[in-house]
Order: C-alpha cells, then structure tokens, then sequence
C-alpha cells in the first residue's frame, strides 16, 4: 500500500512548496496587508474567507493581531515603539528573530485594541480562528502526510518557516535597511528590488511607506508588483474592487505662477517632492563636502559624510541615529550653503506639516519658498524649483 496519494520526483514537491508558500505569501499582501490593514481594496466574502481559512492553516495568523501590529509599525516606525524596527533593535534580530517581535507585541493588549479595529470578529473567527490558531497548523501537517506521505514532514516545515522568515524577517527587517528609495518618508523603509514577485510586492516596501493606503506597490512602469496582478484578476472577475492607488504626478512645465493646486500636488505627493529635493541636490551637496573636506575634518569618509548629508536632507535630522546626527549638525555648522539646503528642507515639510494655517496662507508660503530658490545661486535649486512650480 502506497504511503502516499501523490508521488512526485524531487523537482516536483519543489515546484509544489513553492506553489503553497506563494499562496501564503498572496493571503498575507492582499487580506491581511492591502485588505484588512490599510483597506485598500475590498474583498469578496467567498475571497476573503478563502484567504481566511488558508492563513489558519499555514500561519496561525489572528487577523486582528496581525493587523494591529502592522499598524502600531506604521504609526510608530523607527522609534523606541516600533514592534520591529532593524534601526532599534538590529537588522539580524529582526531578520532571525522578527517572529518574536511579532509575537511580543500581539500579546500587547493595549496594542490590538488600540490598532486592531475593523477586523473579522464574526462567529468564525470568534470560536475556531482565533480560539485555536495552533489547531489549523496541525491539520496542515496532516494533511500534507496523508498527501505526500513521509516527506510531507518537510513540506510543511518549509511552510512553517516561509512567513516568519520572508515576512517578518525579510520584510521588515531588509526592507528597513536595505535597498533603493524612490520616496522618503520619515523612516528607513527600503524597495529591496523592483520585481516584487517572490513576497508577493512587498518588496517594493517604500513605495508602501509613501503610499501606504494604495492597493498598488509598484509605482515605475519597470517595477512588478505580482500581489497588484492577482488583484487585478479578482477585479476582472468581480471578486475584488480596488478603493485607492497611488495618484500620478502631474506636471505642467508651462506653469509659471503656484496656486492652491499645486500646493495640494505638493502635499499628496509630499515624500516624492523629498526624494527629488535631496536627488537634485546630491551633486551640488558632493561638491560641497569635497571643497570643504568634511569627511577628513571629522575623521570620517568622504562617502560616509555625504551618504549622512543627503540623507539629513531626505530624513530631517530628527530621523536620523544619534551619531549620524551629529554628523550632520556639524557639516551644517561647518558650510553655510549645506546650512541654507536644510533650512529650505525644513521650509519645504513646513508646508505640509502646519495644520493650523489656511490655504491661503500656505499658498504665500509655498510663493515665498520659490523666490527664495530662485534668489539662492544654486543652480540646482532652481531648476528643482521651477519643476514643483509646474505640480498640478
């Protein structure tokens, strides 16, 4: 009697882990991540629990833990409250260890209360989901035995081991520390690399950060966002609708004059507007830094000094580690042009981060800032400027 109801050759339970562990991978982008977290698109009951029921099995996932974790992440990220910020605690903890973290602060009742709202609370999730989470694992290990017999042990190893080590490892470990930004936001979040298919997207992680209630990673036409065609294929069949992605810039090079609509494009766009502010700058900084020679006046790097400079100019000194702060206070003391560069970057989140002023009065803000640019003598900085001058 055979052990097993299928037997593959090896390359076929390779293919077949791989098929499971991305469909774990596809549950976690679109329920849990772009569904349940940040609503940005809606699921179809029959979709929803599907995702539900395999996440129970794969994961032990709860959804509201899950969710209230993320969202803690995102409203307290790289600070001393941050579940699993590698900036904190280390990128090898958070790679190696990112399960405990998670685990940690989903016991926070605090944390799920204050985070966790709007999720599943119906009578499954109540008596079976999230009373016995453990219980789903174990009859994915049994059903991969009776499956694939002995080595069965192995497939579901491999999809134990996915999650923890790819989401809450890999994630939020690489994806705080390493890598490309396109945008920058006050954190360290990272695209780890533009073809998000493996993680389902998620690679794509700041271009998550910049626009974290969009239903779509991918933001350059080279970028793939694997999660984002799947949810385009439940769209076309009805069982998904998409509620937000990220807007496009729209620039209008015949603009002279800002007005309230470009005001708005600069603050919907606002990490965006950062990333090209510090990337026009970056040769006028370099030279900067070499005409003064702050790398050797600090004892440090030339290209250590400057990696500190634009990020100061990407981050605000606010966000950046203490030493690397220092850095940069003292290359500002040092050079009155690095010295004005940052007062503009703090001129320009101004716009964007002062609640209490009307339109109007940001709108004379947002005048004044592009005369001062234009008056400067950086020839980058006014280039930069009459670029945002056309944002509408």
């Amino acid at each position: 009697m055979p052990l097993s109801l299928i037997e593959l050759p090896w390359w076929g339970y390779v293919l077949v882990i791989l098929g499971l562990t991305h469909i774990t991978i596809a549950s976690v982008t679109i329920f849990l991540h772009r569904h349940q977290a940040h609503h940005a698109l809606d699921l179809h009951p029959i979709v929803s629990h599907f995702f539900r029921a395999w996440l129970w099995l794969t994961t032990g996932i709860i959804t509201r833990n899950w969710v209230a974790v993320h969202r803690k992440h995102h409203a307290k990220c790289e600070t001393s409250d941050d579940p699993h910020s590698p900036q904190i605690y280390g990128l090898n903890k958070v790679l190696f260890d990112g399960v405990d973290l998670y685990s940690r602060e989903a016991a926070v009742a605090e944390t799920v209360e204050r985070y966790g709202h709007g999720t599943p609370n119906d009578a499954l999730e109540r008596h079976l989901y999230a009373r016995h989470s453990q219980l789903g694992i174990g009859l994915m290990l049994v059903i991969d035995l009776i499956l694939f017999g002995p080595i069965g042990l192995t497939v579901w190893a491999v999809q134990m081991l996915w999650i923890p080590f790819f989401a809450a490892g890999v994630i939020n470990g690489v994806g705080h520390y390493w890598g490309y930004r396109r945008f920058a936001p006050n954190d360290a979040s990272r695209n780890i690399v533009p073809w998000g298919i493996l993680i389902g997207g998620e690679e794509l992680h700041n271009n998550h950060h910049a626009y974290a209630t969009s239903a779509k990673l991918s933001n350059q036409w080279w970028e793939i966002d694997i999660g984002w065609f799947y949810i385009r294929l439940l769209a076309a069949v009805g069982l998904a609708k998409v509620r937000r992605v990220a807007p496009k810039i729209q620039i209008d090079p015949s603009k002279r004059h800002c007005d309230a609509n470009t005001l708005q494009a600069i603050v919907i766009h606002r990490y965006a507007v950062l990333a090209r502010f510090a990337g026009s700058l970056k040769s006028t900084v370099k030279q900067e830094v070499r005409k003064r020679q702050l790398g050797a006046a600090f004892g440090l790097g030339e290209k250590r000094t400057l990696r500190v400079v634009q990020s100061g100019l990407q981050r605000g000194a606010e966000n950046l580690p203490a030493s690397e702060r220092l850095i940069l206070e003292r290359s500002l003391a040092a050079s009155p042009l690095l010295s004005i560069l940052y007062a503009m970057r703090q001129e320009l989140v101004a716009l964007w981060s002062r609640s209490n002023a009307s339109r109007e009065q940001l709108v004379e803000q947002l005048e004044r800032w592009l005369q001062h640019a234009e008056t400067s003598g950086v020839i980058a900085l006014r280039q930069f400027s009459k670029r945002l001058c056309g944002y509408s």
